[in-house]
């Protein structure tokens, strides 16, 4: 499952979107307060501001034979992009996220994380981090790789095809085949994966070609003290691409042009 290579960096890398998520103890003057030095403090960088409230699913309370849905009080999540679309710092009274859908590299990422993080624990003082998150969705596609006609079963490896494994299994008949899992893995981490082909939704369209979607939820939980996070996002990231790169063979390895670093 764990690859041993040394980490490179793919030119032509599958991502469609990274998520960095650190959920605290709720701080009630967040969802109070519109956050006015909170904006200030990032707003060079993320100019375009928006809020939005947003209500929980419902709370299922009660006994076998008596439940009941409980409504679950909104939230506002404000959310500050960067001019050109690419990054996206969103604040709720529950967590802090950074996301990215145009991703170069991991040094550049947590570049972009240190203004919006910093400014966000001088300002609101977390008590620690509750669950300290880092997803990586690839949505893999033959077609922009050059390797339309090669079967994923030539492109990913076998732990995480699930029956597509099978050489009976018609892939193209297959209108849904995937892996979920979520594991326990090396350095006190945890991870939710979901690995399947599938149509990847842009807006309101989805997309015409089956990609391999690959989504790695890694995450770190229980209490995480404040000036441990950004060792812990580090321990997270390391674990995450030796996963990509023991779940893909050297075929599509070498089709996304990797570049030592």
């Amino acid at each position: 499952m764990f690859s041993q290579e040394k980490r490179c960096v793919y030119r032509a890398n599958q991502l469609g979107e990274v998520i960095c998520q650190l959920r605290f103890p709720e701080i009630l003057t967040i969802g109070a307060n519109v956050p006015v030095a909170f904006q200030e403090a990032i707003r060079d960088e993320y100019p375009q501001y928006s809020a939005r409230k947003e209500s929980p699913a419902p709370k299922i309370t009660g006994t076998p034979g008596n439940l009941a849905l409980e409504n679950q009080p909104t939230t506002i999540n404000y959310q500050f992009v960067s001019e050109d679309g690419v990054w996206r710092v969103n604040l709720t009274s529950k967590f802090i996220s950074l996301a990215c859908n145009r991703y170069t590299s991991w040094e550049d990422f947590a570049l972009r994380l240190d203004k919006p993080l910093a400014a966000f624990i001088k300002i609101y003082k977390p008590a620690y981090f509750e669950r300290v998150g880092l997803r990586y969705l690839n949505f893999i596609s033959r077609k922009d790789l050059n390797l339309e006609g090669i079967p994923f079963s030539e492109l990913i490896t076998p732990c995480y095809l699930g029956p597509l494994v099978d050489e009976e299994v018609n892939e193209a008949a297959s209108s849904r085949c995937s892996v979920d899992a979520e594991l326990g893995i090396r350095g006190g981490c945890r991870l939710k994966l979901h690995a399947g082909p599938g149509l990847v939704k842009r807006g309101n369209q989805a997309d015409q070609e089956v990609k391999f979607i690959f989504d790695q939820d890694l995450f770190m939980p229980g209490k995480v003290p404040v000036n441990l996070s950004a060792g812990a996002l580090q321990t997270l990231h390391g674990q995450a691409y030796s996963i990509f790169r023991g779940a893909i063979t050297d075929t599509l390895h070498d089709a996304m042009e990797p570049e030592n670093i």
